[in-house]
């Protein structure tokens, strides 16, 4: 081989790694700008269903979501990709990140109570999303797809809780946070109005202390029998004349309040704040996947009774070292066999119904909620910070306000996720990968080299 010939041979080695590193460079350049990917899986996981498709195809307007996590890249780059998978079937989907660490007066203004929250925004409306799976995000775009706005009226007049007001025993904070999330409050007096909006959604009872009218009380009867959706907060004592709702709803409250010295362990010395921790919980849709300990200052006990109208379930309750007290709390407060009932005791209930009820022209059948709960301190400005107390509140609200169908997204689950192999064969392919690909490899490199050598 001349000179020539080598410096040739060496000069196209030169230029074909030069090509080739070009050549990668350049793919590594398309596949950062034009991403492609293929879903081989057999049931699709990483892929959107349907369902969630045909509902961004509904939504003509840009979708803003926000994610509240704090600078951990394992954490946003789990946001990214999954808000990725809607990406790619609406361009117009936009994701910012907010560390909440930085904007701690716009966190507690928005009840961001998880790191990562998402805040999703379309069309003046916004909703909480606090989880990744496809059906919980699919669902809060299909409450922001929805067109007509959910009003939920507060009775006053009866010294109920302020829906607006920032006193310690008002609801204004919870109120704040409905407003985030797309609800509209309006506070109505029955003795002035009439009447009962018919654009009600949810209708709320929060704490009377001043008995009801004879009419505000039908308002309120006939408002049911219509099929409406109401949120009745009872504080132990008096019903203030609202015996009749209680008879039409099928249940009763025990008198007094609840016992509940299990607050110790953590340093509350008030045996009245009732703790619910969650094995405490009933198996519900509002409490599926609920984790969070709440708090129920001075709070009562409610029985469920025996009717053929409505399915009644109970939603959480306390545990058997809880007793309903009816003496006077004073001093060192013990149980009484004779006069007080000994947990576990239901603090809050839900009931539904399928009610036949005019909708136009047309009678049509629509699912009614309630809710009835045994103290309204929980949502107070007070107590509304403590624990998961917010966190429950909107997902009441939530539930009430869902007379329709969810999205139902079937889980997908991975199949044939495990190699199941005898021990024979797991010895087998042990003594080839160890022992005879090994010498395969030696010999072949062997006979390589001795006919180089020949050569």
């Amino acid at each position: 081989m001349t000179k020539k010939t080598r410096l040739q041979n060496r000069l196209n080695s030169i230029i074909m790694l030069c090509l080739l590193s070009i050549s990668a460079g350049l793919l590594a350049w398309l596949s950062h700008k034009y991403s492609v990917e293929y879903d081989w899986t057999e049931t699709g996981r990483h892929t959107l269903s349907q369902t969630s498709r045909d509902l961004l195809a509904r939504m003509p307007d840009k979708i803003e979501i926000t994610s509240y996590a704090r600078e951990n890249a394992l954490l946003r780059d789990a946001v990214r990709k999954f808000i990725a998978k809607y990406q790619r079937h609406k361009p117009d989907i936009v994701l910012r990140f907010v560390n909440p660490d930085a904007v701690p007066d716009e966190v507690r203004n928005l009840g961001i109570s998880v790191d990562g929250e998402i805040i999703v925004r379309y069309q003046d409306r916004s909703e909480h999303v606090k989880s990744d799976k496809e059906q919980v995000f699919t669902n809060a775009l299909q409450r922001l797809a929805r067109n007509q706005e959910r009003w939920v009226a507060f009775v006053e007049g009866h010294g109920e809780r302020n829906a607006l007001g920032d006193a310690n025993h008002d609801m204004g904070e919870w109120v704040k946070q409905l407003f985030n999330q797309g609800y509209r409050v309006q506070p109505i007096n029955l003795g002035e109005t009439q009447a009962i909006p018919d654009n009600t959604s949810i209708l709320v009872i929060a704490s009377p202390r001043i008995d009801y009218l004879p009419g505000e009380l039908d308002l309120i009867l006939s408002y049911i029998n219509r099929g409406g959706n109401l949120l009745w907060l009872h504080e132990p004592g008096p019903l203030y004349k609202l015996d009749a709702l209680q008879e039409l709803l099928s249940l009763r409250f025990y008198k007094g309040a609840i016992i509940d010295y299990a607050g110790q362990l953590i340093g509350i010395n008030d045996p009245t704040i009732s703790l619910v921790t969650k094995t405490l919980y009933s198996p519900h849709p509002i409490t599926e996947g609920f984790e969070y300990t709440t708090l129920f200052p001075m709070t009562g006990a409610i029985e469920i009774l025996a009717s053929d109208k409505w399915n009644a379930n109970p939603i959480l309750g306390t545990g058997d070292h809880t007793w309903s007290e009816t003496a006077k709390l004073e001093g060192e407060v013990e149980f009484n066999k004779d006069s007080d009932t000994l947990g576990p005791l239901t603090i809050g209930i839900s009931l539904e119904r399928e009610i036949d009820a005019e909708q136009g022209d047309e009678l049509v059948t629509k699912q009614q909620r309630i809710v009835v709960m045994g103290d309204g301190d929980f949502l107070s400005n007070t107590y509304l910070a403590n624990s998961g107390n917010n966190e429950l509140g909107t997902r009441l609200i939530n539930w009430l306000s869902s007379d329709d169908e969810f999205i139902a997204i079937p889980p997908k689950v991975a199949k044939d996720t495990q190699l199941n192999i005898s021990s024979t064969a797991l010895g087998v392919i042990g003594i080839g990968f160890l022992f005879i690909l090994p010498a395969v490899l030696i010999v072949i490199s062997i006979t390589i080299g001795l006919r180089r050598k020949k050569q």
